[in-house]
């Protein structure tokens, strides 16, 4: 059938296109699929069409089959009727030769019948194995489609993370790390370089001062003139 060489088409269409276009053995896919339930609608129809035909041909066997039987019974009780003397003989054969035929006939139709109901139940069993056929592949493309879709939603995003780092340039980052590092290097030293220079800029007033603690000093100093006011010596002195 068309339809599965077009599946094998979608087959050599993912091989050959999925890393540059995966949307398009997605679309072929789904258009496949779309293709085979088509097919199903007209094969069910068919089958449909033949199971009628077959029926029928069965019907007509059964009912030529009757008529046989009928025509061979009347023959029979005409022939009865002649030699009990209820018709005459000579009529009575005529009317059951003709019965005869009809019987003939009716056989005739009954082979015919049959022989039709044989052919239209092989076609039906045919039909029948190409539409369950038909439904085992739509599921199975239908499966293969969703397997399809995600794996183009991860190559997507694979892809994209790929790009992102492959984007990245690993020796322009490593070179502005060190640029970073030289100048975080360089304003260390250059606050250092300050603090070298408060430190010479320095009176030596401010050195002896800082030498000695002129705070404690004055504190002493005062003791000792508030204790004079009051008249209060030392202990130790």
């Amino acid at each position: 059938m068309n339809f599965f060489k077009r599946l094998f088409k979608i087959g050599e269409a993912e091989a050959n296109s999925a890393i540059d276009k995966m949307e398009d053995p997605i679309k072929m896919t789904e258009q496949g699929i779309r293709d085979m339930k088509t097919d199903l609608e007209k094969s069910l129809e068919a089958l449909a069409q033949v199971k009628a035909l077959a029926i029928r041909a069965k019907n007509d066997t059964e009912e030529f089959a009757a008529k046989a039987e009928d025509y061979q019974q009347k023959a029979m009780l005409i022939l009865k009727k002649a030699q009990s003397g209820d018709i005459d003989t000579t009529e009575a054969d005529r009317l059951a030769k003709e019965a005869l035929i009809k019987k003939e006939e009716s056989m005739q139709h009954v082979t015919r019948s049959k022989g039709e109901s044989e052919r239209f139940d092989k076609s039906v069993d045919q039909l029948e194995k190409n539409v369950q056929e038909i439904k085992q592949n739509i599921s199975k493309w239908e499966n293969e489609l969703k397997t399809l879709k995600a794996r183009v939603k991860v190559s997507k995003a694979t892809k994209n993370l790929n790009k992102q780092m492959a984007e990245i340039d690993s020796s322009s980052t490593v070179s502005m790390l060190e640029r970073m590092r030289e100048k975080v290097s360089q304003e260390e030293a250059l606050a250092e370089a300050y603090g070298d220079i408060a430190n010479a800029s320095k009176s030596i007033d401010e050195e002896i001062d800082e030498a000695i603690d002129i705070t404690e000093a004055n504190a002493e100093d005062d003791l000792a003139k508030l204790k004079e006011q009051l008249g209060l010596k030392d202990k130790d002195a």
